[in-house]
C-alpha cells in the first residue's frame, strides 16, 4: 500500500495527517483481498493484548472478513495485568469475534523462562528472592547524551522499596532471551490455532515497531500479514478512534505487558515519545534536513543527531530481524 508522502517543506505533525476513512477503506479492502486471494485463507487470528495496535488491527479484520471469520486469541502470563484481560475482552464483546483465552505461565514455567530470569535477576541483587518484581530501563535521556546501549535493572524489594543498578551485558542477553519465550510462545500457539482453522495470521506491529525492530524474531515479528505497518503510532491511535474502538483501550499508553513492574516502550526501548519518534522517523524517512527537523520540533540540532543516529542504529538491527534465513549461494 503506497500513498503520495505530504510535502516536506510543512514540517510538523501535520504530515502524519491522514483521511481516516479513505485509510480505513484501503486497508480492508487490502485485507480482504490478502487474506482470500494471495493466502488463500478462510480468515484471520489476531493476538490481542489489551492494547491499541491489536485493537486496531482485529477491529480491521473483522470489517475485512467479517466478525465470525476472526478469532482473537488472549495468551497471558504472569506479567500480564487483570486490566489487560479486561480491555481485550471488552474489546471482543464490541466486535463481536470469538475470543479464545488460554494462560501460558504454566508452559513458560516448565520451560524455564521464569527461572532463567530470577538466575539474572540475582547476578545484580544477589539478596532478592525469586520472583521479585522487574523491568528493563534505558539507562539516561537520549536527548542528553548518547545511549551507548546501557540499560538498567529496576526490581522491588520485599518492603516495596525500589532498587535501580546497572545491568551488565551477561545478566541482560539472559534476561532479554528467557523474556522472548514469551513471544515465541504466544506464537506457537497462534499457528497452530490458525492451521487447525485455515487462517492466517495477523501481525500487529505499528511502523515504529516494524521499521525500528522493536518485535521478536519468531516471535511477535512473526505472521503472514501485518495490516498497520505503515501506519505511525500517531495514526494508530487517531484511526482507532475514528472507527470507534473502546476508549479504555485507546486511553492506555504504550507499555510492553512483558516485565512484572509497570514499564513502557518508551523507557524499555524507544527512548522518545511516541509522537516526537513518529515525527522524526517520518522526517528520515522523507529526507527532511536536519536544521528543518530542529526547526520544526524545538531541538537542538545535537538533539535531532542523537535521535536520528538512534534510529538509524535501531533500523539495521530491524532489517537483519526480519531477513530470510541466510544460506550459501545455491548452484544450477
Amino acid at each position: 500500500m503506497t500513498t503520495t508522502p505530504p510535502s516536506t517543506d510543512a514540517f510538523g505533525p501535520g504530515v502524519l495527517a491522514l483521511d481516516h476513512a479513505v485509510e480505513a477503506a484501503r486497508i480492508t479492502d487490502w485485507l480482504r483481498q490478502t487474506v482470500a486471494r494471495t493466502l488463500h485463507r478462510r480468515g484471520a487470528i489476531v493476538a490481542v493484548s489489551g492494547g491499541i495496535d491489536s485493537a486496531l488491527c482485529a477491529t480491521l479484520a473483522a470489517r475485512a472478513l467479517g466478525a465470525d471469520r476472526v478469532e482473537a486469541l488472549f495468551l497471558p502470563e504472569a506479567a500480564n495485568s487483570p486490566a489487560a484481560a479486561d480491555r481485550a475482552r471488552e474489546l471482543c464483546r464490541w466486535l463481536g469475534v470469538e475470543l479464545g483465552e488460554q494462560e501460558i505461565a504454566s508452559p513458560l514455567r516448565e520451560l524455564g523462562c521464569y527461572r532463567l530470569q530470577d538466575e539474572a535477576i540475582a547476578r545484580v541483587f544477589p539478596d532478592l528472592p525469586p520472583g521479585s518484581p522487574h523491568k528493563i530501563t534505558i539507562a539516561g535521556d537520549l536527548l542528553e547524551r548518547d545511549r551507548s546501549n546501557l540499560f538498567d535493572l529496576v526490581a522491588q524489594a520485599p518492603d516495596g522499596t525500589l532498587r535501580r543498578a546497572r545491568l551488565p551485558l551477561d545478566a541482560y542477553l539472559q534476561l532479554v532471551a528467557a523474556t522472548n519465550m514469551k513471544q515465541r510462545v504466544r506464537k506457537l500457539l497462534e499457528y497452530s490455532r490458525a492451521e487447525a482453522r485455515n487462517y492466517a495470521v495477523v501481525g500487529t506491529p505499528n511502523r515504529l515497531e516494524y521499521e525500528l525492530g522493536f518485535f521478536v524474531r519468531g516471535g511477535d515479528g512473526l505472521a503472514d500479514l501485518k495490516p498497520i505497518a505503515h501506519l505511525y503510532k500517531t495514526q494508530v491511535y487517531a484511526l482507532a478512534a475514528h472507527l470507534g474502538v473502546p476508549q479504555s483501550i485507546r486511553d492506555q499508553p504504550p507499555s510492553t505487558e512483558t516485565y512484572t513492574l509497570p514499564q513502557t516502550q518508551q523507557e524499555f526501548f524507544f527512548a522518545l515519545p511516541f509522537d516526537q519518534l513518529d515525527l522524526l522517523l517520518w522526517a528520515r524517512d522523507h529526507a527532511v534536513p536536519p536544521a528543518r527537523i530542529a526547526e520544526g520540533m524545538g531541538l537542538s540540532p545535537e538533539q535531532v543527531d542523537r535521535a536520528l543516529r538512534d534510529i538509524e542504529a535501531k533500523h539495521k538491527v530491524a532489517e537483519r530481524l526480519d531477513q530470510r534465513a541466510l544460506v550459501p549461494e545455491l548452484r544450477r
